[in-house]
């Protein structure tokens, strides 16, 4: 059975998202260990307890970077986490952080990278025109949005879509490419030559 440690500032979908195809066996193996999040009103954290899930809060406000992350570290060593899930964790992890989990942390960004990082990516991507978005997930490097991608998934813009319907349409394809990148990581189905990596199909994935 291998552990997943989530790390969110907010409502969490992702999390959520990642935790309902768990139980329905689209993530086989795999069990949440531990839910952290930097904020103590994270609606996610509630939810996780609603689950029955261990949930922290390591509050980041007022505290020093390399405290802080050292504090969510112990923790997720505590709780053997094999896998590392951002779900809308609103903090950069430190390079020290990320060093000590080499290909072991995941996040997913709404943008087809390396187009749009960073903050608003929707609304990037709506405001400069494109016909085509989506949505990445990556493994974390020590550079923001940066690391090698797992998996994309596109999301045409409509020529009806505002900005807050491209986000919607946006994160639902975002729910089904971090279940696809989970199993993806945890089988490692997967061959890395440096930024590229070569996926292997595997009968065991999303069922949709």
């Amino acid at each position: 059975m291998k552990n997943l440690g989530i790390l969110l500032s907010g409502r969490g979908t992702n999390f959520v998202a990642i935790a309902d195809s768990i139980d329905a066996g689209r993530i086989p193996g795999a069990r949440i260990a531990i839910v952290i999040s930097n904020r103590p009103d994270a609606p996610g954290i509630e939810t996780a307890r609603k689950r029955g899930l261990k949930a922290l809060v390591i509050a980041s406000k007022g505290q020093d970077r390399q405290a802080h992350d050292r504090e969510v570290v112990v923790a997720l060593k505590e709780y053997k986490v094999d896998l590392i899930c951002l779900a809308g964790y609103m903090r950069l992890l430190s390079p020290w952080f990320v060093q000590q989990f080499p290909q072991q942390i995941l996040n997913i960004h709404p943008s087809l990278l390396p187009a749009f990082p960073g903050l608003e990516a929707q609304q990037q991507a709506f405001a400069y025109g494109v016909k085509v978005s989506g949505c990445t997930v990556h493994f974390v490097d020590e550079e923001l949005d940066h690391g090698a991608i797992i998996v994309q998934k596109t999301v045409p813009v409509l020529d009806t879509d505002d900005e807050h319907s491209l986000a919607t349409r946006i994160l639902e394809q975002e729910h089904i490419a971090y279940t696809e990148a989970i199993n993806t990581v945890l089988e490692r189905k997967f061959e890395a030559e440096g930024r590229r990596l070569k996926l292997q199909r595997s009968k065991v994935g999303l069922q949709r």
